[in-house]
């Protein structure tokens, strides 16, 4: 059994970036600068859009973080994008989800100009990925294909089972890995709280994604021998033998699940550090797109 190790791989993928941006420099190149905008005091949103603002330091980027109030209206939020959309000096930028119940998500998401839209979570970005076309892919999905492919984890012909159909994971997933490209000519199948024979599919998948926020669902009886298990969900669950009072669990219970894995992700180390650093690069995708 492998570990997919998403903390040493976005590592590299930074330092990458690092010398990238270090050959710009030399050539009197602006270097990428990227925004995020954050609306309210979510301590998970906190926590993850400090480590963005920490990732662009260490790498070299220019960064902003804007914090808006709970109580920031729609209008408000919107004219903050329009400000963002028209500052030549910010290359990319997000807006952190969730935002509060008195603004409209999908209004704000399609407010931010496609060209700046690092996140890939614009209509026309997504139809963009849907066509093959040269695009922002979501962070998320982007991470996972990069630590498939790092790791050469052979995807081709093989059933893939996306667990859960968000717009954030589960869908760009599905048509990620179902396109030709190094981790991707599979054959999938898209699985959520409706589907029918659940054990069934996932006995028959060669590679599960799973993404539906339930901690610990997918348990090792309902894989098989030398699955590829992608675990994308992370949890705060109850634990008094913690200092913290709690652990960090995924959607996959690891000590079942990786008995019988070939490869595994871990939770935490897994994919949420491929999620930063593809940010990041779709940011220097950005930067020399405006070059």
């Amino acid at each position: 059994m492998t570990i997919l190790d998403g903390k040493k791989v976005s590592n590299d993928i930074k330092n990458e970036i690092a010398e990238h941006v270090t050959a710009m420099i030399d050539k009197g190149e602006k270097v990428p600068h990227l925004a995020a905008v954050l609306v309210g005091s979510d301590g998970a949103s906190m926590t993850y859009v400090n480590a963005k603002v920490k990732a662009c330091e260490k790498i070299g980027f220019k960064s902003t973080l804007i914090e808006l109030p709970e109580y920031t209206t729609e209008d408000e939020l919107l004219k903050t994008i329009d400000k963002l959309n028209n500052d030549t000096d910010i290359d990319g930028f997000i807006v952190q989800l969730p935002l509060p119940d008195q603004i409209d998500e999908q209004k704000v998401l399609m407010a931010i100009d496609p060209d700046k839209d690092v996140d890939g979570f614009h209509p026309t970005n997504v139809g963009r990925m849907a066509l093959d076309l040269p695009t922002f892919l979501p962070a998320t999905p982007y991470g996972i294909m990069e630590l498939l492919e790092r790791y050469q984890v052979e995807t081709s012909g093989k059933n893939v089972v996306v667990m859960g159909r968000s717009h954030i994971v589960g869908r760009p997933m599905s048509i990620l890995m179902s396109q030709k490209r190094k981790a991707g000519d599979a054959t999938v199948t898209v699985v959520h709280s409706r589907s029918k024979n659940l054990k069934e599919i996932t006995l028959g998948a060669d590679i599960i994604v799973a993404a539906i926020g339930i901690s610990e669902f997918l348990t090792g009886e309902m894989v098989k021998e030398d699955v590829v298990v992608i675990d994308v969900g992370i949890t705060r669950v109850p634990d008094q033998t913690k200092k913290n009072g709690y652990r960090l669990a995924g959607d996959v219970h690891f000590e079942s699940v990786s008995k019988k894995a070939s490869y595994i992700t871990p939770v935490p180390g897994g994919v949420g550090p491929m999620t930063i650093a593809m940010l990041l690069k779709n940011t220097l995708l950005a930067r020399e797109r405006h070059n």
